[in-house]
């Protein structure tokens, strides 16, 4: 393990620092657009997921880091708001898919060009905040 240098804390202070920033910032958004942040988050796992079946309980739990039964009470919820809607997979009877009503494919586009416009702002802060830092070691 190198020795770390005080350079290194400031920068890992500074990037999660913004790291933090961009997400309370998120979260505003969300709440802007009448959603939680975990609804925003789940949204975009659901328009996000690659298959256009719609993700699974289980990966929609993946991409939110919890548990099974949570992403099911938050896609309960979701669903209750009118953002979601559960299908049955055409391939398998026993998979529960997931996927967005018009309302929330509304909610998300809003959402995904701010948070668009945002990370490109962000990008050549975090440039800055780690270049040079592979040369260093």
């Amino acid at each position: 393990m190198p020795q770390l240098e005080q350079r290194d804390y400031e920068r890992l202070l500074a990037f999660r620092t913004g790291l933090r920033r961009f997400l309370s910032w998120s979260g505003q958004q969300a709440e802007a657009a009448g959603l939680t942040p975990a609804q925003h988050q789940l949204l975009l796992a659901v328009r996000g997921h690659p298959d256009p079946r719609g993700p699974t309980v289980g990966e929609i739990a993946g991409y939110l880091l919890v548990r099974h039964h949570s992403a099911v009470e938050l896609i309960d919820r979701a669903v209750a708001a009118g953002l979601v809607s559960r299908q049955t997979d055409s391939q398998d009877a026993r998979t529960v898919r997931v996927g967005l009503t018009p309302l929330g494919q509304e909610r998300l586009e809003g959402l995904a060009a701010s948070h668009l416009e945002e990370l490109d702002r962000l990008t050549s802060d975090l440039h800055t905040l780690w270049a040079g830092l592979d040369a260093d070691r």
